[in-house]
């Protein structure tokens, strides 16, 4: 989507803040002994107070309101009554839904309680490369470039990207073009971020896995060899200078 007036900037906006608002408070939620059921339902109510209806619903019928994936989940995880929530879970939420005709995709992973595990630096690379990469983009930059960025960054962290999950435009559906912004340098895509279009930026770092694979259950995503994934995602609309974020509300995610 080319934002052209600010009706459609405003309509952005009323959806990019219930996206945001609806993750931070779903983070803040989660405890111990839940399970992703009761979290999603939660979610589910939130996103109705803001009149918003979810998008992984409205597009492919995903059996959920939203998008909650454990441990060794990178991606689409269904929530369930039988996954119940554990101290030092690594624990990533995917919030996208549209209102009005906007849509607007938001994510974020965090360990659940203290750090039982060793996932916090992994969690706080996916935040600041993200960070990081948001900060370089506007209009006439390739996207490759930003690929190159997040790359670069994940290895001199000690870390690798996911290199079959990708960023992508969005705004009047939730996915549009630019269809594919990935985690990694691509020589072949000359493509540059067009000013005034929306995107949703993701960075998938991983602990060792360089792609996700499909499960049985038809939509979630794993790593075969069970390592680790953290994502971050912000719905954003690319200027000449820094991108403005429309998913800001959801703070915690930097």
């Amino acid at each position: 989507m080319s934002i052209t007036s600010q009706a459609e900037l405003d309509g952005m906006k009323a959806i990019s803040e219930a996206v945001g608002a609806t993750l931070k408070q779903m983070r803040d939620y989660a405890q111990p002994g839940m399970s992703t059921q009761e979290l999603d339902d939660f979610g589910g109510e939130l996103l109705r107070q803001y009149g918003a209806r979810s998008a992984p619903r409205l597009t492919y019928g995903f059996p959920g309101w939203t998008c909650i994936s454990l441990n060794h989940e990178v991606a689409h995880g269904i929530p369930s009554r039988r996954k119940i929530l554990q101290e030092g879970d690594l624990v990533n939420i995917d919030v996208s839904a549209e209102l009005n005709g906007y849509w607007a995709d938001n994510g974020g992973s965090f360990v659940l309680g203290p750090d039982l595990h060793g996932h916090q630096p992994l969690v706080d690379a996916s935040r600041a490369i993200l960070r990081k990469a948001i900060g370089q983009i506007k209009g006439g930059v390739r996207i490759a470039e930003i690929g190159r960025l997040i790359e670069t960054e994940a290895r001199k962290a000690g870390f690798r990207v996911i290199r079959n999950l990708v960023g992508h435009g969005v705004g009047r559906s939730l996915h549009e073009e630019p269809s594919e912004i990935p985690c990694f340098y691509d020589s072949h895509n000359t493509r540059r971020f067009k000013r005034h279009s929306v995107v949703a930026i993701e960075t998938f770092i991983s602990t060792r896995a360089a792609y996700a694979h499909a499960t049985n259950d038809g939509w979630t995503l794993m790593t075969k060899d069970r390592s680790y994934v953290a994502q971050h995602e912000h719905t954003i609309v690319i200027t000449d200078a820094e991108p403005l974020i429309l998913t800001a509300a959801n703070q915690l995610w930097g």
